[in-house]
């Protein structure tokens, strides 16, 4: 299977919003099952929680940017992992409140709904990411190598 890296603008689109309609319908339905809240209720935490870690993303990652300017150092695999958990911790930290809120939890809570969050989208992420590749490579690549 070949992995096309040149992809437009659209299909960059379609992809994020793929990627993040399907995480929140499956987060929002299994919350609402292993936490008995109404779908209204964890779909409003999922969709808070993706505009939340969008708009962290661009604050966290500008901000490490400009460290890295400052001090030029290389972004090393040890680097990459502490900027992993720097990101994921202060995700973390900034919805625990919005869970504690939200779906009427206590702190302890809320932290580990959030732990959760995370250890849901690293294999959902891995796998969101392969089936795309796969389908994509199946009904579009393929038939550009045929032509």
């Amino acid at each position: 299977m070949e992995i096309e890296l040149d992809k437009s603008f659209k299909e960059r689109v379609l992809h994020a919003v793929l990627f993040e309609v399907t995480a929140n319908v499956i987060i929002a339905l299994s919350l609402a099952w292993l936490m008995n809240v109404s779908v209204l209720q964890s779909g409003s935490l999922s969709v808070i929680s993706a505009l939340a870690a969008t708009a962290w993303n661009f604050v966290f990652n500008k901000f490490f940017d400009a460290l890295q300017k400052k001090y030029a150092f290389q972004r090393t695999f040890l680097v990459r992992a502490i900027h992993a958990v720097c990101f994921e911790t202060g995700l973390i930290i900034t919805l625990i409140p919005v869970a504690m809120v939200m779906l009427n939890l206590r702190v302890t809570e809320a932290f580990f709904v959030e732990i959760g969050l995370v250890l849901f989208f690293l294999p959902y992420t891995m796998l969101f990411n392969w089936l795309y590749d796969y389908l994509r490579w199946t009904f579009v690549g393929r038939k550009r190598s045929v032509i």
